[in-house]
This record gives structure tokens, C-alpha cells and sequence, in this order.
């Protein structure tokens, strides 16, 4: 079996100085918690905030693959680049874990097509096409006033390149009218790379049934995210009750704009750790959102993005990455066998990944 999670916000927390190759208490993912966990591969996603204009976006993305770039040359003897199943199966071979690369937003694109290509000649091999605010492709699902109710006429020209060049179209953070304008106008397969269904936990974020649905039809997958807040609805008061983000965004914010400060470091820690001290969904949560697609569309459109690094908060039982054998256990007990939980960890992923070529 070959462990992917399709979706990390890792390279944010590399600007953020952390060091990959220490077991960090406070991290999700670092070296030594994905070889406990067993992982051999994840995408490292470039994401740039919605509140960067377009070439703040771009200069952001560029230290964001700077980082990642530096973290694989200086830890040649762990990690690898990957841009395919191939290179992802040869590292594994060779007792590496790959790094694939995705960009979240697509903002730093501008409205310059040629991006895409400077982007995929670098190794990004899926784009998220928005994030929390509309930008020059799509319409968000986080905005109250849709900028297009749907594709922009430029996001179209995205699309075509993005299906030209074989780079993965990622639906997750777009809105409901974007999804299916993508749908239509891709000719290739695309992916959520870290969504949940809204049949079971009512956000935005989430899909619906009949998106998912539609998703399969297409050969699409739907990557199952693991953020309580999309998980579990009753996860949503607890967290507004707790009051913890009412202060936590401002310490937060402190802390990534000097995390070289051992005081703001530790002030965002101690947030941190009061979230992980609230009454949790459990990590079987992440199950369920399994089943549920896997009884509305097969075994076929379901795989892993779980959103580590980019989330304030985890599943009980699934704190960090180290932890993923647990979730795979509990599919066991439900009755998945070797070959579904194959499909499941990177199988399905990778055949639309292939189906981009």
C-alpha cells in the first residue's frame, strides 16, 4: 500500500521555521511522524491567503516552492520530489518519502496563462482555483456576494490550459455554481483534494450529494478532510462556546509574522493546546465521511487530504500524522478489505492523476 494525503499545508509552517526533520510537539507533520505513521508520500500545498492581490499572491507562492525546494535538497537522504505515481513508487523503493506539490488559490496566477506552465514546469502538479474570496477564476464558497456565480470567462481559459498541460483541477473552497461550471468545462477528471460531505456536517466547505455524485460520474474523487468543523456540526458551537478563536486568529497572526519569537511562539502554542482540550469528534468521524461516499458512489471516488498544518485543530485520536494507521484500522474493522483501503490511500487519487496525461 502506498500512503498519500493529498493535501498538507506544510510548506507554510516551513516559513514558519519549523524544522522537518525534528518530532516537533506542536506539529502535524514533520519527518518523523510520517514515518511513524507510515505515510510515503503528501502534497505540499503552496497556499496563498485571499487577502493577498495577485502579485503578492505570486511572490508568496515562490517562497512558499522556495522553501519546499530547500527542505528536499537538504534532506536528500529522506525526501524526494514526486510529479507522478512513478516517481512516487521509485522513491518508496528507494526508502524516500515524496513530496508532490499543489498550489492553493489560484491568485497567484494573476490573470498571466502563462503562470500555469512556470507553475507546472516546477513541479506543481493540482491547483486549488480560489480559497476564502473570489478572485480572477471562480467565485469562493466562504463569499456572500458571488463575483460570477460560477467561472469567470478567464477561469475558462484556466480550465483549457490546466486540462492541456495535465495539471489536476482541485474543486475544494469553490463554490457550488463554480463546481459544476468546472465540471462542465473540464474534459478531464478533477478532484476535491481536502473536502467533507455536507449530508453529514452543514458548511459550505463541504459537498453535497448530488455533487458528489456528479464528481464520480465525471471520475473525479473527493479527498476526505480532517477538520473537525467539517466533519461533525456539533463541533461548530463547541468551538464558538470555548471563545478560544475570539483571541487565538490575533495570536496566531502575531506569531507568522515573527515566529522567530520564542514568546509569540509559545503564546500560539498555548492556543493551540486549549483547542486540543475541547470535547473533540473522533477520528472514527473521518470513517464515517468514508462510508458515506463510498455507499453513494462506490469505492472508486474516495481517497485522503487531511488539511494537516493548515487546520487549528484535529479529530480526537488523530493529532497529527503520525496517527494515520488508526484511521485504517477502524476502516479494517468496518469491513474494508486490502484492496479498498489500497484505493482508499492512494489508488483512486493516482488513477485520476493519470487520467490528466
Amino acid at each position: 500500500m502506498f500512503l498519500l494525503d493529498s493535501h498538507c499545508d506544510t510548506p507554510s509552517q516551513i516559513l514558519r521555521l519549523r524544522d522537518l526533520s525534528m518530532d516537533n510537539e506542536y506539529a502535524h507533520v514533520d519527518f518523523p511522524k510520517l514515518k511513524r505513521g507510515g505515510v510515503d508520500g503528501a502534497f505540499f500545498a503552496l497556499y496563498s491567503p485571499a487577502s493577498l492581490g495577485n502579485e503578492e499572491a505570486y511572490s508568496y507562492a515562490h517562497r512558499l516552492l522556495d522553501g519546499v525546494r530547500s527542505v528536499i535538497h537538504s534532506h536528500s537522504g529522506t525526501a524526494a520530489l514526486a510529479v507522478s505515481e512513478n516517481d512516487a513508487l521509485a522513491n518508496k523503493k528507494n526508502g524516500l518519502f515524496s513530496v508532490f506539490i499543489g498550489l492553493e488559490n489560484g491568485s497567484p496566477i494573476g490573470q498571466d496563462i502563462t503562470r500555469l506552465q512556470e507553475f507546472y514546469d516546477a513541479g506543481v502538479r493540482y491547483m486549488t482555483l480560489c480559497h476564502s474570496a473570489d478572485n480572477d477564476i471562480c467565485d469562493s464558497c466562504a463569499s456572500q456576494n458571488k463575483t460570477w456565480h460560477g467561472i469567470s470567462p478567464f477561469g475558462r481559459e484556466v480550465i483549457a490550459e490546466m486540462n492541456r498541460l495535465g495539471m489536476l483541477i482541485d474543486v475544494s473552497h469553490i463554490s457550488d455554481e463554480a463546481f459544476y461550471d468546472v465540471i462542465r468545462c473540464s474534459a478531464k477528471p478533477v478532484v476535491a483534494t481536502h473536502s467533507c460531505c455536507r449530508a453529514l456536517a452543514e458548511h459550505p466547505r463541504n459537498m453535497t450529494d448530488d455533487m458528489i455524485k456528479t464528481l464520480a460520474a465525471s471520475g473525479g474523487v473527493i479527498q476526505i478532510n480532517f477538520y473537525p468543523l467539517f466533519l461533525d456540526s456539533a463541533f461548530k458551537q463547541i468551538l464558538a462556546d470555548s471563545h478560544i478563536m475570539e483571541y487565538g486568529e490575533e495570536v496566531e497572526a502575531r506569531f507568522i509574522n515573527d515566529p522567530a519569537d520564542p514568546v509569540k511562539r509559545k503564546a500560539w502554542n498555548a492556543v493551540q493546546k486549549a483547542l486540543t482540550d475541547l470535547p473533540r469528534p473522533s477520528f472514527k468521524r473521518i470513517a464515517d465521511h468514508i462510508d458515506h461516499v463510498v455507499a453513494l458512489v462506490g469505492i472508486d471516488h474516495v481517497g485522503i487530504g487531511s488539511d494537516f498544518d493548515g487546520i487549528e485543530v484535529t479529530p480526537a485520536g488523530m493529532e497529527d500524522i503520525s496517527m494515520m494507521p488508526a484511521l485504517f484500522e477502524e476502516l479494517a474493522l468496518r469491513g474494508y478489505s486490502q484492496a479498498d483501503m489500497d484505493k482508499i490511500a492512494s489508488g483512486n487519487f493516482f488513477r485520476v492523476m493519470n487520467m490528466q496525461q
